[in-house]
């Protein structure tokens, strides 16, 4: 598991996601708010996403049409030092 997160988290993209929604009040964020901080299509935004969610580094909560997510809570402090 931690190999697999490690090589997960080794893109610079999953790297600035991380801190995106660690930055966010509630540190939760949906796909749209995430584009518009990165700067990068949906499309894009979302494979990074589906790739940490599947490594168990995010949660995801789908609430309608969107989907939010946030850094699995067993995952944060480990997250924190990876993105300092």
């Amino acid at each position: 598991m931690l190999a697999r997160s490690l090589k997960v988290v080794a893109n610079a993209t999953r790297l600035q996601l991380l801190s995106l929604l660690l930055a966010e009040p509630e540190e939760r964020a949906t796909v749209g708010s995430l584009t518009e901080g990165i700067g990068l299509r949906q499309p894009t935004v979302t494979h990074h996403l589906n790739l940490m969610h599947e490594a168990g580094l995010l949660e995801r909560e789908p609430r309608g049409r969107q989907v939010w997510y946030s850094v699995n809570p067993d995952m944060r402090d480990t997250i924190v030092d990876l993105v300092q």
